[in-house]
């Protein structure tokens, strides 16, 4: 029962990654537009698009044997708590929108689901 929470929250984690950082390959242009100013440099923007996209595959491989590759959540929550903290800091400089905070505190969540998983799945081999 541990071993599928860990594989739950990892297939989800790297679905929902999927579903939300892809279309950004498509929206370049569209993100300029509609909250200016433009992004100025597009190899840091494509950058974290594929960095993003390759950590979401992680989070797949993962979820399909949570103890051989438990090592790995220990990278992921990293990732996760890395992201939301950057979040939050740019909240609080004023240099980000609520709205866009409250979506990628999603990562936050996750974060936390991915140290359950970790400690849910020890002991296991």
């Amino acid at each position: 029962m541990r071993i599928r929470f860990a594989k739950i929250v990892f297939w989800s984690a790297g679905i929902w990654g999927v579903l939300v950082l892809a279309p950004l390959y498509f929206m370049f242009d569209r993100i300029g537009q509609q909250d200016p100013p433009a992004i100025t440099h597009p190899a840091f923007y494509y950058g974290f698009v594929g960095a993003g996209l390759a950590w979401q595959i992680v989070f797949l491989i993962i979820a399909t044997n949570p103890v051989r590759f438990r090592p790995l959540m220990v990278a992921g929550m990293a990732e996760k708590f890395a992201y939301a903290a950057a979040l939050l800091v740019l909240y609080r400089q004023r240099r980000l929108h609520a709205a866009d905070l409250g979506f990628g505190l999603v990562d936050l969540l996750f974060g936390v689901l991915f140290v359950l998983a970790f400690w849910s799945s020890r002991g296991r081999a």
